[in-house]
């Protein structure tokens, strides 16, 4: 296998360990709580220290992958997400255990955005779109199979082990990046900006923390809005900073790029819709329709055969019609299946609920494709690393938002139907809000340029033939009417 194919191979082999663990821990807390002695609403704090730890550190992984190179970056936090793995595994306390998750967390931040830095130096534009479909099947799959798998591994095996299984997966991709991946780094590294870092570090976490905790449930409101208040000041106050530094860690500076905008803009409130759907779903199978855990992540598990089917098609896809036109109607369609999901009831067949979440998972993962992909059309090779970093953020503040908005919904809805209990209809206006808002970045899409990232869906070619064919009738229709014109004054002097 070339490299053009294995490199995609071994970034979505890590990622789709990040993603999994990320999820898998839901449906196995109150077994680990019960096996170091606390409750399962304190070991809530793994699920936020976790998101906290991301938060932090996502921001400094541009300028470590340039300094240190992407390859060793990559596969040392590979490493540490092991490091992090077994200290959840022999964890015997809520400290060790929170420790560990924190730790996890690192590895996570740099894996993600470093993994797509390397698959970025490394593949060729015109294979851009097939690798990227590569990588999006993680950040698919890994929140719809977690949970079940978690539950099946607790149940008829250990929690243990859903730590454990890790420590293969990441040998194997360490063995791999180190073989394969160049060793790529930047030959005159920036300055780094500890002040933005910390300004950055502070209003991500802030705002990503008490959006998470805020779909969680953990903290009173007030709690949760002082939290999101104090990380909005903080990133307000970085922004200033970023605009009086040459080496900021959050570039805004490329969301001049329209491809970049769209993919950011845009691709946040898609991401923020979606987003609600593995928090959504679960609930309603489980709650609404009294489903098992088990039962439920068979279902949803559709959502991931969807995505798995599309990655064969979506450069075909992008190449008949373009970004800019695919992106505008596919973020409707992709909206249309999620508000499908409104109009689940206990008396409709399994089968067709299948149905409509394997066909809205093929539209959804096209989407995250076609996102992830035109964001570097205008990208320069020195900007890369700024780009990924930013492009990371911005879906893990996408994905809190999510949960925060699809939970919110929900109380709204209980509130007014003076409900104080879960049950089926409760769910169905939060998949319509949540579906509305992913409807709505269809107009930042349709802002792009019409040959927007043509170069990447190997349209290039085509646009170029065209343009200089017209060229060339341009230049003979001059020469035809300059020859017209010079026999005509010849005629007339002979006259």
């Amino acid at each position: 296998m070339n490299k053009e194919r294995l490199i995609p191979l071994i970034v979505a082999t890590a990622l789709f360990m990040e993603n999994m663990d990320s999820t898998v821990i839901a449906t196995s807390l109150p077994a680990i709580a019960a096996d170091i002695g606390t409750s399962p609403l304190t070991l809530k704090l793994a699920i936020t220290s976790y998101l906290l730890s991301l938060a932090v550190f996502i921001p400094a992984s541009g300028w470590t992958a340039d300094r240190f190179g992407a390859r060793i970056v990559f596969a040392g936090a590979v490493g540490v997400f092991m490091l992090g793995s077994i200290g959840c595994a022999l964890s015997g306390s809520v400290t060790d255990f929170v420790f560990a998750r924190i730790l996890q967390g690192l590895g996570g931040a740099m894996m993600t955005p470093v993994g797509r830095l390397v698959l970025l130096r490394s593949v060729d534009k015109s294979a851009l779109v097939n690798a990227m479909a590569w990588v999006t099947v993680p950040a698919l799959i890994g929140p719809v199979i977690g949970p079940p798998l978690g539950g099946f591994i607790t149940t008829y095996f250990s929690w243990h082990w859903i730590f454990l299984i890790n420590i293969p997966i990441g040998l194997l991709g360490i063995f791999l990046a180190l073989k394969y991946i160049d060793p790529i780094k930047s030959v005159d590294p920036e300055r780094f900006d500890l002040y933005g870092l910390v300004l950055a570090g502070i209003g991500l976490a802030g705002i990503a923390f008490g959006l998470s905790v805020a779909g969680l449930n953990l903290l009173p409101w007030p709690i949760v809005a002082a939290l999101v208040g104090v990380g909005t000041v903080s990133m307000t106050l970085y922004v200033i900073h970023a605009k009086r530094t040459g080496s900021p860690v959050l570039d805004f500076s490329l969301l001049r790029l329209p491809t970049m905008r769209a993919s950011i803009v845009g691709g946040f409130m898609f991401r923020l819709g979606i987003g609600a759907l593995p928090f959504l779903l679960p609930l309603l199978m489980q709650v609404g329709f009294g489903l098992s855990p088990f039962q439920s992540g068979l279902v949803t598990f559709a959502s991931a055969v969807g995505a798995m089917g599309m990655k064969t098609l979506a450069a075909r896809i992008i190449k008949a019609f373009g970004f800019r036109n695919m992106m505008t109607v596919n973020a409707v369609v992709s909206a249309a299946f999620l508000a499908a999901c409104a109009l689940f009831t206990a008396t409709t067949p399994l089968m067709l609920i299948f149905t409509i979440l394997v066909v809205g998972g093929f539209f959804r993962s096209l989407q995250f494709t076609a996102i992830n992909t035109v964001a570097y059309a205008e990208v320069e090779a020195p900007q890369m690393s700024r780009a990924t970093t930013l492009v990371s953020v911005n879906q893990q503040l996408a994905v809190s938002a999510g949960v925060a908005v699809g939970a919110f919904s929900v109380e709204t809805t209980l509130a007014l139907h003076h409900q104080t209990e879960l049950s089926a209809d409760v769910f169905g206006p939060a998949f319509i809000v949540v579906s509305l808002i992913s409807a709505a970045s269809a107009w930042f899409f349709w802002q792009m340029p019409a040959d927007a990232g043509n170069e990447i869906a190997g349209r290039k070619a085509i646009d170029i033939s065209s343009r200089k064919g017209a060229e060339k009738r341009a230049a003979t229709d001059a020469v035809k009417a300059a020859t017209e014109d010079t026999q005509n004054a010849r005629d007339q002097r002979l006259g």
